[in-house]
C-alpha cells in the first residue's frame, strides 16, 4: 500500500469582527484553496496523478490534503526553497501561479495563509499581505509558436478561442476574436490542423504560458502521401546524378578514409 502524507494550508485572519472559522469561512474561499492545490503539486501530467483527500478543521481554518509521501517531500522541498529566495521564478509557471493566486487572495482579505507538510523537518512558507510572491515580469516575453493537432471546440461565451489537442502541449486555448470565427464557414471541429501563436515565453528556462496564446494562423494541416510527387522527385534526383560515380562521391566525402 502507498504511504500517504498530509500537506497543510492554515488560514488567519477576520471574517467582520470574528476570527476565521470553518463555521464564517466562505466557500468560494475554499474554492480557490481547491482549485489552486492540484497545480502546487501536480503542475503536469494531471491524468495520472494519485489521489489528493481534502479535509477542512477549526484552527483558524485548516485545509488538509492528503496524498503519496513522494509528493509531500517533493513539496516540502518547493516550500524550502521559495521560503530560501523569496522568490517563485524558478517554479513551473503552473505552480508559481498557483502561489501567486494565494498571494492575491492574502491581498485582499488581509489573510495570512501557513502552508506546512507532514514531514518531521518540515518547512513551512508564510505568505500574508507583506510577502511579495509574484512573478518577474522581465523574464516573460512575446514570442511566436507553432502547434499542431485536432481541433476539438471552438466558441466560447466571454472570450472567443479554439481548443486544440496536441501530442506535445496537451489540450490548449488559443483565443482568437469573435471576428476569425464569425468568418469561417466551413466545419473546423476534429480536423488537423497547424496553428501559429503568439503569447510568453519564460527567456531562462524557455516554459511556455499555454494561458497567454492568441491564433495568428490557422494551417490546414492534412498530410498524405502523393505519390506522383515522390517520383518526380527521383526522376528530378536520377538527372542531377547521371555524371556522377557514386563510389568516388563517397571517397571524398570520407576524406579518403575507409571504414
Amino acid at each position: 500500500m502507498e504511504k500517504i502524507g498530509d500537506i497543510e494550508i492554515r488560514v488567519v485572519g477576520k471574517s467582520g469582527n470574528q476570527n476565521l472559522s470553518p463555521d464564517n469561512y466562505d466557500i468560494k474561499h475554499i474554492a480557490t484553496i481547491l482549485q489552486n492545490v492540484e497545480d502546487l503539486l501536480y503542475p503536469n501530467n494531471k491524468k495520472d496523478r494519485p489521489i489528493i483527500t481534502y479535509d477542512i478543521q477549526e484552527g483558524s481554518v485548516r485545509h488538509l490534503f492528503k496524498t503519496t509521501i513522494q509528493t509531500v517531500i517533493g513539496f516540502s522541498a518547493v516550500l524550502a526553497q521559495v521560503q530560501a529566495n523569496e522568490s517563485i521564478d524558478f517554479l513551473e509557471l503552473k505552480t508559481a501561479r498557483a502561489i501567486e493566486n494565494i498571494q492575491n487572495l492574502s491581498l485582499q482579505k488581509n489573510y495570512e495563509f501557513q502552508i506546512k507538510t507532514s514531514l518531521k523537518d518540515d518547512y513551512e512558507l508564510t505568505i500574508n499581505p507583506s510577502t511579495k510572491y509574484f512573478r518577474t515580469e522581465n523574464i516573460w516575453v512575446e514570442a511566436e509558436f507553432y502547434f499542431y493537432g485536432i481541433l476539438k471546440d471552438a466558441g466560447g461565451k466571454s472570450k472567443a478561442n479554439i481548443h486544440l489537442d496536441t501530442n506535445d502541449y496537451g489540450y490548449l486555448s488559443i483565443e482568437t476574436g469573435e471576428e476569425f470565427l464569425k468568418g469561417r464557414e466551413e466545419n473546423l471541429l476534429y480536423k488537423k490542423f497547424g496553428v501559429r501563436a503568439s503569447g510568453k515565453q519564460n527567456i531562462e528556462t524557455g516554459e511556455i504560458d499555454t494561458k497567454s496564446l492568441f491564433l495568428l494562423e490557422l494551417i490546414d494541416y492534412q498530410p498524405k502521401f502523393d505519390s506522383d510527387y515522390l517520383n518526380s522527385l527521383i526522376k528530378k534526383a536520377k538527372k542531377s546524378w547521371n555524371n556522377i560515380n557514386p563510389d568516388e562521391w563517397l571517397l571524398n566525402l570520407r576524406g579518403g578514409y575507409e571504414a
